[in-house]
């Protein structure tokens, strides 16, 4: 197994811009993309979660290790509407309109389809596929008069590959990959760019809490490197997207995975 490279320098990849992330708290994608965007010089940060302590904690802990004070925190349910829109309107009053928003919520359980009831894959889907349309169609009408924005999507590899007990979960991110394409198609008459990232694997604590060590394992050693990313290197490939130099780039679905072919 290769270890992880050094964490890489900033280069001001995002400087002066603005970016709301969903499902931003603990220690996964989200809060890696926080970090990384606060590094890369934005200007101004709003979190969002379901979980308020969470929240508090890893806006707190930002401030104090970024040096950026400009760091908000909103709970918000992406499964609800009325949330998402009282998120939207509150990051666009604080952060004086939204350059960047990243859609990082979504929810995966393990259960075999004979054995899924509606209630489990209505709920994976409602999260992971609809809230990223909820914050997407949101996220747009305040972009869109504006004439610039930049929305990345966190998608996965699953959307295209299979994997035991993860139909629910494939299928929605293989949603959130269609709706990347559809939707950068519309929003690019007005100068909006859409894209998203799929990674294989990234390591962090919620997934060793709820998914099986000897899984984590297996799925590591599929890896080209032998093992699963850091949730900053994907973080990476985010900050890429939602920056200038991907800027002929939308409708597109980047592959951040090590897997063998």
């Amino acid at each position: 197994m290769n270890a992880a490279p050094n964490y890489p320098a900033a280069c001001g990849l995002i400087k002066g811009k603005s970016v709301l992330i969903t499902a931003a708290a603990g220690a996964g994608i989200g809060f890696a993309a926080a970090r990384r965007a606060a590094e890369e010089g934005a200007r101004a940060l709003m979190l969002s979660d379901v979980h308020e302590k969470r929240l508090e904690d890893a806006v707190e802990t930002l401030k104090a290790e970024t040096g950026l004070a400009a760091i908000y925190g909103q709970l918000c349910d992406v499964s609800d509407e009325t949330q998402v829109q009282a998120l939207v309107d509150a990051a666009e009053q604080k952060l004086g309109g939204v350059d960047v928003l990243i859609n990082n919520a979504g929810l995966g359980t393990s259960c075999r389809v004979v054995d899924m009831d509606d209630a489990t894959w209505q709920r994976v889907l409602d999260i992971t596929l609809t809230g990223t349309f909820r914050m997407t169609r949101a996220m747009l009408r305040a972009m869109q008069p504006r004439g610039h924005g930049v929305i990345v999507n966190n998608a996965s590899v699953l959307g295209w590959r299979a994997q035991k007990e993860q139909a629910h979960y494939a299928a929605a991110k293989a949603g959130v990959m269609a709706l990347t394409r559809c939707s950068a198609l519309e929003a690019a008459e007005y100068g909006v760019r859409i894209n998203a990232v799929a990674p294989s694997i990234a390591i962090h604590a919620f997934l060793k809490k709820s998914a099986p060590q000897a899984l984590l394992d297996s799925l590591s050693a599929q890896e080209a490197f032998g093992r699963g990313a850091e949730p900053w290197e994907v973080a990476n490939v985010m900050m890429f997207l939602a920056s200038d130099y991907s800027s002929y780039m939308t409708g597109e679905v980047v592959s951040v995975s090590a897997q063998r072919a």
